[in-house]
């Protein structure tokens, strides 16, 4: 242990075995967080499923054709029931959590969704918006995680909303299109995948 003339704080040298020891550690923690989820506490759940899912992942169709990617970039189809009857409109997202970026990666979002709805087939309802991702692009943007990063999880919801329209531009960022239908919520349906690479 050396002593800092400056402050006489211990500083504390580790040999290589520990030094590597200690980035072991932290690697695994390095650039992840958790982020709330955005819907409130106690609100009712109801069903989602994508016949695009296999196993819980992603068919090359699905995946991005960007980023590195040679995937198809084609938007999942997604159908849902059971939602409350309070509904008015749908938006639906999907968020990778594991992103390394701090605060995730919104990768899909869709609002304005008639109450109607219960499905999506790769065509929006006339009415609906969809939006732009972290990207910045409008649509549909698939997974695509960091080679050799941690399978990413992919969370795709459904909202159900008490109110017909958001009235946001599809230019909305995604963290402000979130904040927006946070108060609307009336229920959800969510389903996970997860992408590596």
């Amino acid at each position: 242990m050396l002593l800092s003339a400056a402050t006489a704080v211990p500083l504390v040298l580790f040999g290589a075995a520990d030094s590597n020891a200690q980035v072991g550690r932290k690697a695994v923690e390095f650039g992840y967080s958790t982020v709330r989820s955005g819907i409130p506490a106690g609100l009712p759940r109801f069903a989602v499923s994508s016949p695009d899912l296999v196993n819980g992942g992603f068919p090359k169709a699905n995946w991005a054709d960007s980023f590195g990617c040679d995937g198809g970039n084609r938007p999942l189809r997604l159908e849902w029931h059971g939602a409350p009857a309070a509904t008015r409109s749908y938006a639906v997202t999907m968020f990778d959590v594991d992103a390394p970026t701090g605060s995730g990666f919104w990768h899909w979002l869709n609002w304005d969704l008639p109450a109607t709805a219960d499905r999506l087939d790769g065509e929006l309802p006339p009415g609906a918006v969809a939006g732009a991702d972290d990207a910045g692009v409008q649509g549909y943007l698939g997974p695509c995680p960091p080679v050799g990063d941690r399978p990413h999880r992919y969370r795709i919801t459904v909202y159900a909303l008490d109110i017909p329209s958001l009235a946001l531009p599809a230019a909305t960022p995604p963290a402000v299109t979130a904040f927006g239908m946070g108060g609307h919520i009336v229920g959800w349906a969510q389903v996970t995948a997860v992408a590596a690479r």
